[in-house]
């Protein structure tokens, strides 16, 4: 048995308490008692509002205030004595831009622009211009995937394939390059199914594939216990929703009431209690009119076909079938015999989901029917067997798509299950919010359709009364601009997180972002992009990351960004990078993953990583390189991909060995090197435009006075060694492609400034 420390035993003593108390009446009155004055008080809890964005101290500072972000960053700085750093270069920003809201480096084309636009307003367009790319989606997109714990395949040991989970990261790409407002974007992945139910409006094929935000964690397929399988499911999407929407580490609470933050254990299954009723499905429609009526046709046949032989079996070997599975469904569990043996019309939602995902293991195996037949019998039994699964092989696929559905307004009971135990049931408990944040109960409204619940809850968050969601949203674009968010733990915003550096920012910030009124032209509530566009053009976010003497000793965390933190770029953005600048880049969106080459010393045997067959797909961006939990791509595992088992709010930034072998030796990085080296040869006409266009293809720059010299030099060492070697057909070539590597090895080339 667990020991618990005294003070915290009798802290979640006196939580139980109150809470069985409330659970008796099947209310909560108020907050348990154990909460503390600190606990209630807690900032995050509040809704925030905006202040009056202040006044620069010193009146030479004022004229470095662009908007409200600059007031508030300044105001902070004053304070402890500092100046903020001077403005970086064109270069330098047009580098930033581009890496922040694409994922990729400026072309030379938007760097001439860039560079040739002297008129005002030069910075802003280039920025709405950035905004406007389709590349925009797929930068941000990635960020939304790492907190949706995204990847093609279940984990675990057999790792199966998903092969339709592709349409949710597209929809996302969709989300963000439609700016599609927050709310909405958080509405559907929760209830995209519930959102338009019992009305005349016909729903949103994305509202419906949004929702497999919920079905994104790994799955046990094979688990012995298919009802805790389900439940370890509600368990990681209660988890997963509380970190993604509320910052709230909702988990802590599954098996006992949170040890350190205002969160009950019946806070937890009370959440949870809003999934209930949701079926998870794998066959969604998802496909165009088009595909649809094909598909029906398709079907059609294939099923005519299949009755056609089932018809005969069933004739042949049916009473023999019935009796085998008789006896199978009498050995099971007793939930499982209940739900099998309740007629299918007044089965509960909990037992036709038992059903379901339980039929395969009463069906009677061929063998064991085979025994009981006569003789005469068996061939044309074992025949038609061969023939259903040959045409069962051939069922056509439906374009579809993995989400959540319910099936009416009924849910089965949620329980508080004893140390997070599906065998250890408490009291059943109705759907609520933290008690924390609210105490009135959810206005839930169900139709013919579904139970209304989770439509409740998503509701909720995106109010505007909510005091979490839209601050969580916007640290979490501070963080992705800057490297670290206002509050540093980006999905804690309890009373254990961290404190905001800029309480008065991070209001101002939520508070624009969730009314619309961020400076642009017209309000759009809920804007991602227009609240990005608010933070880009501020001062803050163009000084340099090169401080101005003695700032670094007064903040030398940059808590207060008195200078532009240095980021490393994502393994993504590395990657596909590198491809850019050697023009290798297959700009294609969208589709299922694809599978490029890897080192054979880490592919494993079976077809867990098929290479596809089109080449040219194998240099698309990493986006949809396919995301298998077991097996990731070593390119971007080595450069901190994250566990996709989990949540992910902030990667990691390691410096390994492993990660420079990688771009000096590994084959991507040599093929992307000779590419971009025959690029600056073929495209400049002598070696001097050919050093120019290779430093503003990788750095963004031209190079200076001193690095022709270095790189004129170099080449031709290398040359001749090469030569005197005969280590290269075209030594010449072949030095420039060692120039390459080199300048993609660069810190310069791997950090935004």
């Amino acid at each position: 048995m667990r020991r618990i420390p005294p003070s915290l035993g009798a802290v979640q003593s006196t939580v139980a308490a109150a809470t069985v108390a409330a659970l008796a009446v099947g209310v909560v009155a108020s907050e348990p008692a154990a909460f503390t004055p600190s606990q209630r008080s807690h900032w995050a809890w509040k809704k925030p509002v905006a202040a009056v964005p202040p006044k620069a101290r010193n009146p030479r500072n004022q004229a470095w205030v662009r908007n409200p972000v600059d007031a508030f960053i300044l105001a902070r700085m004053e304070a402890a004595g500092l100046a903020p750093a001077p403005s970086a270069s064109r270069e330098q920003l047009v580098r930033r831009v581009a890496f922040d809201l694409t994922g990729l480096p400026p072309t030379l084309v938007e760097q001439d622009a860039f560079m040739a636009d002297a008129a005002p307003g030069a910075y802003e367009r280039m920025v709405d211009r950035y905004l406007a790319s389709p590349a925009f989606g797929e930068r941000w997109a990635r960020h939304w995937l790492d907190l949706a714990r995204y990847a093609d395949s279940n984990g675990y040991e057999f790792d199966e394939v998903r092969p339709d989970m592709w349409r949710y990261r597209d929809y996302v790409v969709r989300s963000f390059n439609d700016d599609k407002p927050y709310n909405r974007f958080v509405q559907e992945q929760l209830a995209g199914d519930e959102l338009d139910a019992g009305t005349l409006v016909k729903r949103d094929a994305d509202a419906v594939i949004a929702t497999g935000f919920n079905l994104l964690g790994p799955d046990m397929t094979d688990a012995a216990n298919q009802a805790a399988r389900r439940q370890n499911t509600l368990n990681d999407m209660t988890d997963t929703a509380g970190l993604a929407f509320l910052g709230l580490t909702l988990g802590c609470a599954r098996c006992h009431d949170h040890k350190y933050e205002p969160i009950t254990q019946q806070d937890y299954y009370r959440f949870q209690a809003f999934f209930a009723a949701a079926r998870f499905r794998k066959d969604l429609p998802a496909g165009t009119r088009e595909e649809e009526e094909r598909y029906r046709t398709e079907e059609g046949r294939f099923l005519a076909r299949l009755k056609q032989l089932t018809d005969e079996r069933d004739t042949l070997a049916g009473a023999i079938r019935h009796a085998l599975r008789e006896a199978r469904i009498a050995r099971l569990k007793e939930d499982l015999r209940v739900a099998f043996t309740t007629p299918e019309a007044q089965r509960t939602i909990e037992q036709r989901i038992l059903v379901e995902r339980n039929a395969v293991t009463v069906e009677p195996p061929p063998k064991d029917v085979l025994e009981r037949l006569p003789a005469a019998a068996r061939p044309r039994y074992e025949k038609l067997m061969a023939e259903i699964k040959n045409v069962e092989g051939q069922r056509p696929r439906r374009p579809s798509a993995v989400g959540i559905a319910e099936d009416g307004p009924e849910a089965p009971p949620t329980f508080i299950l004893g140390r997070g135990e599906i065998e250890n049931r408490g009291i059943a408990v109705e759907p609520g919010f933290p008690i924390i944040l609210a105490r009135t109960p959810p206005d839930v409204r169900s139709t013919l359709q579904s139970t209304g619940r989770r439509a409740a809850l998503a509701k909720w968050l995106t109010n505007s009364e909510n005091p979490l969601t839209a601050r969580v949203m916007a640290n979490r674009v501070w963080h992705h601009l800057f490297g670290r968010g206002l509050i540093a733990t980006t999905s804690d915003f309890g009373v254990r997180g961290d404190s905001p550096t800029h309480p008065e920012l991070l209001d101002a910030l939520a508070v624009a972002f969730a009314s619309g009124k961020t400076g642009a032209a017209e309000a759009r509530p809920w804007s991602v992009k227009s609240l990005i566009r608010l933070i880009l053009t501020s001062s803050t976010y163009r000084q340099s990351s090169v401080p101005k003497a003695g700032v670094t000793a007064k903040d030398p965390e940059n808590l207060l960004f008195s200078r532009m933190p240095r980021k490393r770029l994502e393994s993504e953005a590395v990657r596909d990078g590198m491809l850019a600048v050697s023009g290798r880049l297959n700009a294609q969106a969208g589709g299922p993953g694809v599978f490029p080459p890897i080192p054979e010393e880490v592919r494993p045997k079976g077809d867990v990583w098929p290479v596809t067959k089109d080449a040219a797909q194998w240099t698309r961006r990493s986006l949809y390189v396919f995301n298998r939990r077991n097996l990731q791509h070593p390119g971007l595992e080595v450069f901190d991909a994250p566990d996709t088992n989990q949540s992910c709010s902030r990667r990691e930034s390691t410096t390994t060995a492993p990660q420079a072998l990688a771009l000096l030796n590994g084959e991507e990085s040599q093929q992307n090197a000779k590419a971009l080296a025959r690029r600056v040869i073929a495209e400049a006409r002598d070696e001097r435009e050919s050093t120019i266009l290779l430093y503003r293809l990788v750095l963004s720059r031209v190079p200076s006075a001193e690095e022709h010299r270095l790189a004129s030099e170099f080449l031709t060492r290398q040359s001749a060694l090469l030569k005197q070697s005969g280590g290269a057909p075209e030594p010449d070539a072949a030095a420039w492609s060692d120039l390459s590597l080199a300048l993609l090895n660069t810190n310069e080339f791997l950090y935004v400034d």
